[in-house]
């Protein structure tokens, strides 16, 4: 609660006691125990999962309506701006450290790990594996053990080349729209944020249907070795942040529908747009180094 007039903006805002984050925690327990037990074998334990994502999803929903709520009755000052800006900030950071790991972990399997497999010291347990990168490529054995299936490697062409020009396209027509808003041009500004989010949408589709063409087409899995697990964890967890990036985009594009942003106090528009923008970062990463190299 502020401590000032009604009517005034705070230095800095101090909510009520809220019961949201203990709700949220509440929602946290059962996802987590949900999970844990249907990966042992539980078959009530997914119920138990998606009841736990149903609550978190709600205490969110009402938790950011709150925010919104605040920000739109004036309850947020500059010093509050500030704030948001230096959390979305680190919260970028943290996801450029989470997918660097990844990447050196395609980076080490590539340079380290396979070459020391193919090294003199196992020529004796596998006298027929080369260490070629992915281990598929013609000539090489894919899996020494016999123990991994047959599988063929995901190529550039064409689906996620389209991706790439879908991803590059959106980052186009967000930068057109923020320009828009800060220009005043509401209805403008809407309509480009729906193309945005549009592309957006069918960058999730062309990549639902590249996972379908590799399980069924080229019997390639999460379990077909090294190769398998770095391109599906790459791809995987990009997709999720592209799906977040996108639901994002949707709820701000709403709010401008509804008169929320102005063009000079416009941040939830701006933060939406920074992840935006990393994710087309990371696509071209991972376009680069899983697809090509």
């Amino acid at each position: 609660m502020s401590s000032t007039a009604p009517g005034t903006t705070p230095h800095y805002y101090v909510p009520q006691p809220s019961r949201h984050p203990a709700f949220a925690a509440f929602g946290l327990l059962g996802v987590i125990f949900g999970a844990a037990n249907w990966i042992n074998g539980a078959d009530w334990a997914k119920y138990l999962l998606f009841a736990g994502l149903l609550w978190l999803f709600w205490v969110l929903f009402q938790w950011f309506g709150d925010a919104i709520g605040e920000s739109e009755t004036g309850q947020y000052s500059r010093k509050i701006d500030l704030s948001f800006r230096w959390s979305m900030s680190w919260f970028i950071f943290s996801e450029v450290m989470f997918f660097g790991a990844f990447f050196t972990a395609l980076w080490w399997m590539r340079s380290h790990s396979v070459p020391a497999l193919g090294g003199s010291d196992n020529a004796l347990l596998w006298p027929e594996f080369k260490a070629v990168w992915p281990s598929i490529s013609p000539g090489a054995t894919a899996s020494p053990g016999g123990i991994i299936e047959p599988f063929q490697t995901m190529t550039p062409f064409w689906l996620p080349t389209i991706n790439t020009a879908l991803l590059l396209t959106s980052g186009v027509t967000l930068t057109i729209a923020h320009h828009l808003l800060r220009d005043g041009h509401r209805a403008k500004t809407i309509v480009w944020m729906w193309i945005t989010v549009l592309l957006g949408i069918t960058f999730v589709c062309v990549q639902g249907y590249e996972y379908f063409h590799a399980y069924h087409e080229l019997n390639l899995k999460l379990s077909s070795g090294a190769y398998g697990s770095t391109f599906f964890m790459l791809t995987g967890f990009h997709g999720f942040h592209v799906l977040i990036g996108m639901l994002m985009l949707l709820f701000i594009t709403l709010r401008l529908m509804k008169g929320h942003f102005t063009p000079d106090r416009h941040f939830g528009f701006e933060g939406a747009a920074w992840y935006w923008h990393f994710v087309d970062v990371v696509w071209l990463g991972l376009y680069t180094l899983v697809y090509w190299l």
